[in-house]
């Protein structure tokens, strides 16, 4: 039995996808894929799916997910869906219709929240005014 396992990030969620032979079940966090809410982080989880089409379907795969919030969640747990699907396959189309769909489901975005700076007020580039009145 073919196991292949892939990692997804996206600023503090990290997601790991575990892809094996199966009936097409997809779990995210031991809950499966149709009962997921948000539907919005529901809909981006299926975008691989949708692109890789037939190959999906004798697919069980499994997402644990922890850290950052709904959104980052789901960004991560698409970008280990698609490495791992990419991986499973070994297909170099199934790679080039991810890239053109979307970069994202096969790059990280390694952007993070910029640090709070000492001595200033409110967010992280925020200074303070000055008034020559």
């Amino acid at each position: 039995m073919k196991i292949v396992q892939a990692m997804g990030k996206r600023k503090s969620a990290i997601a790991k996808v575990t892809l094996k032979q199966g009936k097409g079940r997809v779990r995210v966090n031991n809950i499966l894929l149709d009962c997921y809410e948000p539907k919005l982080s529901r809909l981006k989880l299926k975008e691989p799916l949708l692109i890789a089409g037939n190959a999906v379907e004798k697919i069980d795969i499994n997402v644990n997910v922890v850290g950052g919030g709904l959104s980052s969640q789901a960004e991560a747990s698409r970008l280990g869906i698609a490495k791992a699907l990419v991986e499973f396959t070994k297909s170099e189309k199934l790679k080039e219709q991810f890239l053109s769909y979307d970069r994202n489901l096969l790059v990280a975005d390694v952007r993070r929240k910029e640090t709070h700076k000492s001595n200033r007020h409110g967010k992280a580039r925020a200074k303070r005014q000055k008034s020559y009145r």
